[in-house]
């Protein structure tokens, strides 16, 4: 209708009118604003694949690394980088879920408790905790702990990735706090009412009864963060910790750091970390509508 317009405006011009007359805008072309969106979700993890595979192809093109030279150099490096880099990633992963949970469930009490001033404290350390950088939080217990600890005279040496389990558990202890006070929360009000009938104290009723029947709710979030913190853990090589990245870099410049096996490398260690988080999603998703609350 805007093109019409347009038209009757031009010609009433050609035609010799005095008048003058404001030609109107031509009418911008138009775009579903959700195209891209759409796209986007649209894509198959076996599209992803596919363009990890022929991203690293067009880079070796343009090099003078051939491909079957780039897959000979990945191909001996590739155990080292498995048990030396990506595994230790996983223990680190799994130690700072380990004290995280525990600093959570401690932290998540603090939040249903009577006493304000203690439940100040845990609604102020949540929030920061949760709100902070990961990475930041590792500068600051990088630049916060000691290299070594003096314990009645003999030195205990404290490594960076010591260091990275304490600086990755805080956020991790922040998250399962609340997941831990969502848990209980969901847990219905009858519950308490009972066991307040049979004489139990809170401290009773909470060990007792009521976070026994929060396990199950908590398994599905617990899992995601653990996930999370699995795909973090390579913030760790600004620690100096001979993870996944670090051993990489150091593989690279034993090959003289040419360019081309950027892609390769690289390619590799996220094909490793898909292939480890992707399942334990999937795995999120189906324990999350089997133990989901029916109402």
């Amino acid at each position: 209708m805007a093109s019409d317009i347009y038209k009757r405006a031009r010609e009433q011009r050609i035609g010799g009118s005095k008048m003058a007359v404001l030609l109107p805008l031509r009418p911008a072309p138009q775009m579903d604003s959700l195209s891209f969106t759409t796209w986007l979700a649209n894509i198959r993890w076996w599209q992803v694949m596919l363009l990890m595979v022929v991203w690293p192809l067009q880079a070796l093109a343009q090099g003078s690394v051939t491909v079957d030279s780039a897959i000979t150099v990945l191909y001996r490096w590739a155990p080292f980088l498995l048990l030396n880099g990506f595994l230790f990633n996983v223990l680190i992963s799994v130690l700072s879920m380990a004290l995280g949970t525990g600093l959570g469930v401690l932290l998540g009490m603090t939040l249903i408790s009577k006493w304000f001033p203690l439940r100040f404290l845990g609604n102020t350390g949540t929030a920061f905790f949760r709100n902070a950088p990961w990475l930041v939080l590792l500068f600051v217990v990088l630049l916060a702990f000691p290299f070594e600890l003096n314990i009645f005279g003999t030195r205990v040496p404290l490594p960076g990735w010591i260091k990275a389990v304490i600086g990755l558990s805080l956020p991790v202890a922040a998250n399962i706090a609340i997941i831990v006070r969502g848990a209980i929360q969901s847990v219905p009000s009858a519950q308490w009412e009972a066991a307040e009938s049979l004489s139990f104290s809170r401290m009773q009723t909470l060990w007792q009864i009521i976070i026994p029947q929060c396990i199950k709710r908590m398994i599905p979030p617990w899992m995601n963060w653990y996930a999370i913190l699995t795909m973090a853990t390579p913030l760790c090589s600004i620690l100096g910790t001979e993870e996944m990245v670090t051993l990489t870099r150091q593989a690279m410049e034993a090959e003289g750091n040419k360019p081309e096996l950027l892609m390769p490398f690289y390619g590799f260690i996220l094909i490793l970390f898909f292939l480890y988080c992707y399942p334990i999603a999937k795995l999120t998703v189906r324990l999350e509508r089997k133990f989901a609350v029916k109402l």
